[in-house]
C-alpha cells in the first residue's frame, strides 16, 4: 500500500508493480519485483551498477515490456496501458537530459518551454496558457532570475533544475529521475534534493529517483528501495541497513574477516 509520511490518510497509488520480470538481450535483469508508490512520496531507488534500476524506470515508462510468460505487470495511475493523456502526467528526466550539445544556444526559459510542447499544440500559434506553465515551473525550481540566461552558462545543479522545470512545465505529477546528482557539486546536490522534497510536500508531486549516492538520497527521500535483480530492501530511509549489511544482502563477505578466519 502507499505509505503516508505526514500523518495524512493513505494516498492513492501512482505506481503499482506486480511480480515484474524484465529481460534485456535475452537475460533476466529484474525478477519478481513488487513495488507500490503513493501520491506525494519521494522514493529513492538505489543499487549497484547493472542491478536493474534503469531497466525498471524504462519499463514503468512502457519502453520495455515485462517477460510475457512470467505474468508481471506495471500499473501507472491504475492503468496498464497509458494513453497520451496519461503520459502527460509523467515527467522523465534521463541521465543524458542535462548533457545538452555545446553548440545549441537556448535560454533557460526556452528550454523549459519545450516541456509544454505536445502533438496537439506543436504547430498551433496560440499560446493557450503555455507561458503561464513555463513561469510557474521556473518559480517552482527557483530559476526565475536566470530565465533569460543561456543554458551553457549554468552550473551542473542549475542545469538539472532547468531540466526538472521542463518536466514540470508539462504539468507532470509523477517525476522519474535517473541519476540527477551526477556532475553536481555538494551544495547543489543538497539544494536539488530539497527542491524535490518540497515538490512532494508542497505541490503533491510524486518522485522516483535513481541514485548511486546512497548517503545523499537517504537524507532526502522518504523511502528507499534497494534493487539488485529483485527488491532486497524497501522501507523508510532511516531504516536502510548500513553498507556492511547491504553487502550481506548481496551475498558479499568481508574480505579481511574471511582472510583472518582462514589464517592468511
Amino acid at each position: 500500500m502507499g505509505l503516508s509520511f505526514d500523518g495524512e490518510k493513505e494516498s492513492r497509488n501512482v505506481l503499482k508493480v506486480e511480480n515484474l520480470s524484465v529481460a534485456r538481450s535475452g537475460s533476466i535483469v529484474v525478477e519478481g519485483v513488487n513495488i507500490e508508490i503513493g501520491e506525494g512520496e519521494f522514493v529513492g531507488l538505489v543499487g549497484p551498477n547493472g542491478s536493474g534500476k534503469t531497466t525498471l524506470l524504462l519499463t514503468i515508462l512502457g519502453l520495455l515490456k515485462p517477460v510475457p510468460v512470467m505474468g508481471g505487470r506495471v500499473l501507472v495511475y491504475g492503468k496498464e496501458s497509458l494513453s497520451r493523456g496519461d503520459l502527460v502526467k509523467i515527467g522523465w528526466v534521463p541521465q543524458a537530459a542535462a548533457n545538452l550539445p555545446k553548440h545549441i544556444r537556448i535560454t533557460v526559459r526556452e528550454l523549459v518551454r519545450l516541456g509544454t510542447l505536445n502533438v496537439k499544440n506543436m504547430f498551433w500559434p496560440i499560446d493557450s496558457g503555455r507561458s503561464e506553465k513555463v513561469e510557474k515551473a521556473l518559480e517552482m525550481v527557483g530559476l526565475v532570475e536566470l530565465a533569460a540566461t543561456d543554458v551553457s552558462k549554468l552550473s551542473g545543479g542549475q542545469l538539472q533544475r532547468a531540466v526538472i522545470a521542463r518536466a514540470l512545465a508539462s504539468e507532470a505529477d509523477f517525476l522519474l529521475l535517473d541519476e540527477p546528482l551526477v556532475g553536481v557539486d555538494l551544495a547543489s546536490r543538497n539544494s536539488l534534493l530539497k527542491l524535490l522534497d518540497d515538490l512532494c510536500h508542497e505541490e503533491n508531486k510524486t518522485v522516483l529517483m535513481v541514485s548511486h549516492d546512497v548517503t545523499a538520497i537517504t537524507q532526502a527521500a522518504h523511502r528507499i528501495i534497494y534493487l539488485e535483480g529483485s527488491v532486497r530492501f524497501d522501507g523508510p530511509s532511516e531504516e536502510i541497513p548500513d553498507f556492511s549489511s547491504l553487502a550481506g544482502l548481496r551475498g558479499i563477505r568481508h574480505v579481511h574477516g574471511y582472510e583472518r578466519h582462514h589464517g592468511h
